[in-house]
């Protein structure tokens, strides 16, 4: 009887055992997958996995077959801004599936509710992103190649272990390589004398790579420049001690998140950590009052160029389209608490795929961060003698991708006062041309020396935002804001009358427009059906910061490439697959792609669904302080209430002692 109980004991405990792990082990997976509560909910590694599947199943692929691009296929614009909570929606996923031993792309979208591919076609005549396997394809096939050797033999190099190279888009193709048609990229060589081998290019070699047939389809050697053997290493030992200064917030955070969107000082908003744009803004809104009040459906970088302005043909095809040629999202880095962004921040992570298709979590993608800006507004009373001061809080998201030798930072800032700035941040190392040289001469006008035997090459940053504004709804209009100085006459005696001058655009062409330091000129789009309590249009204004003029010429191949690079302002008309200033495949692209294409049929801008596209340009000429890492360089603009808000939004801001 005794044994009995034991067993019948020892049943029940191993029951009791097993029940409490199958509930841990529901409870685990269910903390683990994350609540897909919104259609503009990112990916989620489940998603991407099934989306490879079904595609791999459905397709014959083979397995040289990469998949450059697998992101969210953002739904119809309608059935998001009318979605509520606890509605079904749609779950769909976009993939590029690049065969590069065929050199076809092809464009695809998997619906993840019924486990299909919904849409499946051919691109003819394009190159989608460059992936990670072709860089290591592109290192193994030029350190064989018996010519590379040769050419670092000439140079005294036998050490190749000790050589560096640097894939790039091809940029601007010959004639040759454009008949040929083939997936290209260009391999530059540097010599690793430390962390910073960028100090040390070995000049004058250029290997041109075939990536369909895995051979090296050109090869160039114009000859012996010297280059640089010291260790430009940037972990100096002589630092700068500095004492601790410590950002708390001992009562805790402003904002809210839940699942991908934000809330924080009446704004709201949602994210998703994109494999091309990078962070995308979705549907950002501010509460005025009781009622919440759209301000724009979509914002995301859509674009960048940068030019380098040496004539050299190993320098003139270096124009790098970061966003569409490398995949600028899927470049981005981890960031740290108390380095990137403040310790008071939060670190969000996001999922992404690799060219296999393979998902996976990658932390700390994303920083968000309350920070002191100054003063918000103030008013001294000299009569009373009082003092009325409000100090400035400002919400920042944030992320940071490493490209190549350059480093940026995408930041958008939420104000109090309804502003939304945008701000990138350049640092990281130039990209450094060899040189004999060893003292600064005015022979090159091409660049400046920066250190002995390292030129930096003058060159061009140029970003392009897409802004789908959707100000106080859907039905806008787009307005030119200049301010001039009038003439003395008998209504301007005294010569001091500054008038303002607003001029609608009203369609795609006549919206192509650039800046004007003379005339102050700004753009608004404006609410067509909705008025202020002083009869006015609704609106917010584009308010440009610093910017620069696209410098290479008319008829310059890359000017006919980076068209969007051409005008500051664009605007057209909402399409929802015009989303690149510089066409979906900029990588070996024909001329005029993108937005010269999109404003061809010349559309209606007159109480429409709009988007303004600005661009804007750094110009560097880099000098010995940017050396060996270049100080942050900080370019931006703003998104301002005009005639919005009925009065100052940050009237009723509470400061807490």
């Amino acid at each position: 009887m005794i044994k009995h109980l034991k067993q019948f004991f020892k049943l029940v405990i191993f029951l009791i055992v097993f029940v409490s792990f199958f509930i841990g082990f529901k409870v685990t997976l269910s903390a683990q997958t994350p609540k897909i509560s919104h259609p503009l909910t990112a990916l989620t590694t489940a998603e991407i996995t099934t989306a490879v599947a079904v595609i791999k199943q459905d397709k014959k692929l083979s397995e040289m077959a990469v998949f450059p691009l697998i992101t969210l296929q953002e739904p119809d614009k309608t059935e998001v801004v009318n979605f509520t909570a606890g509605q079904p929606f749609q779950r769909k996923a976009f993939l590029v599936v690049y065969e590069r031993a065929k050199n076809q792309t092809y464009e695809s979208v998997v619906d993840l509710k019924t486990k299909t591919l919904s849409f499946w076609k051919q691109i003819t005549n394009v190159q989608p992103a460059i992936v990670n396997l072709e860089y290591q394809l592109a290192n193994k096939l030029v350190k064989s190649d018996p010519q590379w050797q040769t050419a670092m033999r000439k140079r005294g190099i036998t050490d190749f272990n000790r050589v560096q190279i640097s894939c790039w888009a091809p940029g601007i193709l010959n004639k040759q390589e454009q008949d040929a048609g083939n997936r290209l990229c260009r391999a530059l060589s540097y010599y690793k004398t430390g962390c910073n081998y960028y100090g040390s290019p070995i000049e004058g070699v250029i290997a041109n790579v075939d990536l369909n047939t895995n051979k090296i389809a050109s090869f160039v050697d114009t000859g012996i420049v010297p280059f640089s053997r010291e260790n430009w290493n940037y972990n100096s030992k002589s630092l700068i001690s500095l004492k601790a200064l410590k950002i708390l917030q001992p009562d805790g955070k402003n904002f809210q998140i839940q699942g991908n969107e934000v809330s924080w000082q009446g704004w709201k908003f949602r994210y998703i950590m994109h494999p091309r744009d990078g962070l995308v803004l979705y549907q950002v809104t501010y509460k005025d009052g009781e009622k919440i009040r759209p301000v724009l459906y979509r914002a995301s970088l859509s674009e960048m160029v940068v030019p380098y302005g040496d004539p050299q043909p190993n320098w003139a095809f270096r124009n790098a389209f970061d966003v569409g040629e490398y995949n600028f999202g899927s470049l981005a880095n981890t960031m740290e608490l108390g380095k990137e962004i403040p310790e008071n921040g939060l670190l969000l992570d996001a999922v992404l795929a690799n060219e296999k298709g393979e998902p996976a979590v990658i932390p700390g993608m994303i920083g968000i961060y309350e920070r002191d800006h100054g003063m918000l507004w103030k008013h001294y009373e000299y009569n009373t003698q009082r003092n009325d001061v409000r100090r400035r809080r400002e919400l920042v998201m944030t992320m940071t991708a490493a490209i190549d030798n350059y480093d940026y930072s995408l930041n958008w800032i939420f104000h109090q006062d309804g502003t939304l700035e945008i701000q990138n941040e350049l640092t990281g190392i130039v990209l450094a041309q060899g040189t004999a040289a060893e003292k600064q001469s005015e022979n090159n006008p091409y660049g400046r020396l920066i250190a002995k035997n390292i030129f930096g090459v003058n060159h061009q940053h140029f970003f392009n935002y897409r802004l789908d504004l959707d100000v106080d709804g859907q039905a806008n209009s787009v307005m030119e804001m200049n301010v001039q100085a009038l003439p003395m006459n008998q209504d301007n005696p005294w010569g001091n009358a500054i008038a303002l001058q607003e001029t609608p655009l009203t369609t795609e062409t006549a919206a192509v427009r650039d800046l004007d330091m003379k005339q102050s000129r700004e753009w608004m789009i404006v609410s067509a059906d909705k008025k202020n309590s002083l009869g006015a249009a609704t609106g917010y204004m584009l308010m440009p910061g610093s910017n620069s003029i696209f410098l290479p010429v008319e008829g310059a191949n890359i000017r006919q490439k980076a068209g969007f690079a051409t005008h500051h302002v664009w605007v057209t008309k909402y399409q929802p697959n015009e989303l690149y200033a510089g066409g979906n495949y900029p990588n070996q692209t024909q001329p005029g792609q993108g937005l010269p294409q999109y404003i061809a049929d010349n559309q209606s801008l007159t109480n429409q669904d709009i988007v303004m596209w600005y661009t804007m340009g750094v110009t560097h000429v880099p000098k010995p302080e940017d050396w060996p890492v270049m100080p942050t360089h900080r370019v931006g603009f703003k998104l301002v209430p005009r005639g919005f808000f009925n009065r100052n939004p940050a009237i009723n801001v509470v400061m807490q002692n």
